[in-house]
């Protein structure tokens, strides 16, 4: 192997990069993580103070995936030494309500209904119009943390290093960074949006679209209304309707509450992406606050602009053709993900019996790229 060598070359310094190289390094295994910019970049689809961690999907699998991923993220916690998930419960309501709870309960998830009085007692800083899905198991993930903490222990991440092709010959990959060449046994990419196009280069097709989704921090100080003893002043809501989701969730270690319409904003180029509010999406997010959060101040103290990777089903791309392994398309709902899926695509790399994927079959099939050309 030649000294510029890696046995294994990721692209893409995101959680699931920086995931899937924690997994590899654990193994043993030499690693080399190239990233076109800096890990939690402003353009880049990890960046952000926190993420929710929930199991209420209306989806079965989903549901029983996500209860994997928490032991996954503890193990992390434990080989960090850092609390990264805070538990923070949440409240789930609007039109996919019943399938949410049915799903969970599928799954052995535990949940209870709650009226809209019952939960106004519970949480008096929310108003909602009818009953809602209880979730105690749910957490704030300190996403900035997570993604600091993993780059730092890593050996070899090299910033600033932009990958702008790839070629399997069927032996190896060559992965081409302007003037430079780097040969590896197998080249994982987790570019999140640009993942496509890098795909384009060694003759993979994979559909895929970025939106330039929007969140607003709320200045806590003064509005916090008194809850219930031992419970967070205010919970994790989720409000699905019209085809998107609003949500809201507290910030560890700050007297923030972040607030984003989830699949509402409009698609991007993600090489030229607009980080300036976009007024149509804050006055969608004013709203939310005013319905639902009345004691708080609807207008942000900032905004923060999100890309989303996003795939045609919202399910995601995990898979290996050739030598080329896939962690893509996780449409906005994948950081919670992050560690189980690093694990996963660690094996995918090194040719390990793919036990996640043997536990999880229906998703496995599911996540396949082949799945888009037939």
């Amino acid at each position: 192997m030649a000294p510029e060598d890696s046995e294994f070359v990721i692209v893409g310094a995101g959680l699931l990069g920086l995931a899937t190289a924690a997994a590899l390094t654990r193994r043993g295994r030499q690693v080399t993580v190239l990233e076109q910019a800096t890990a939690g970049h402003p353009g880049a689809g990890s960046k952000g103070s926190c993420r929710i961690f929930r199991l209420g999907y209306p989806d079965p699998p989903y549901v029983a995936l996500a209860r994997q991923a928490r032991d996954f993220w503890a193990e992390l916690e434990q080989a960090q030494r850092i609390q990264l998930l805070t538990p923070v419960p949440q409240l789930t309501f609007g039109t996919e309500l019943g399938q949410v709870h049915q799903a969970m309960r599928a799954a052995g998830a535990r949940c209870e209904l709650l009226p809209a009085a019952e939960a106004g007692r519970w949480f008096p800083a929310v108003r909602v119009p009818g009953p809602v899905l209880h979730e105690p198991e749910s957490s704030v993930i300190n996403a900035s943390a997570a993604l600091g903490s993993l780059a730092g222990a890593l050996p070899d991440v090299r910033e600033n290093n932009k990958v702008t092709a790839i070629q399997d010959d069927g032996r190896r990959v060559t992965v081409g960074t302007g003037d430079e060449r780097l040969g590896c046994r197998a080249v994982i990419v987790t570019a999140g949006p640009w993942t496509a196009r890098l795909l384009g280069t060694a003759g993979i097709g994979l559909p895929a679209a970025a939106s330039q989704e929007q969140a607003g921090y709320l200045d806590l100080p003064g509005a916090v209304l008194p809850a219930p003893a031992a419970r967070p002043d205010l919970p994790i809501l989720i409000e699905h309707g019209g085809g998107h989701a609003f949500y809201g969730l507290p910030v560890p270690g700050a007297p923030l509450y972040k607030t984003g319409l989830h699949h509402g904003g409009p698609a991007t180029d993600p090489d030229q992406q607009d980080q300036e509010p976009d007024p149509d999406l804050a006055g969608k997010l004013a709203g939310f606050v005013r319905r639902h959060l009345p004691g708080l101040p609807a207008d942000p103290v900032c905004y923060e602009r999100c890309v989303y990777d996003n795939t045609p089903d919202e399910d995601f791309v995990i898979g290996r053709i050739g030598n080329v392994v896939i962690g893509s398309g996780t449409s906005g709902h994948g950081f919670k993900f992050g560690p189980l899926l690093g694990d996963w695509l660690a094996a995918l790399a090194t040719g390990e019996p793919p036990a996640l994927a043997t536990q999880h079959a229906q998703l496995a099939r599911r996540f396949s790229p082949r799945r888009f050309t037939g």
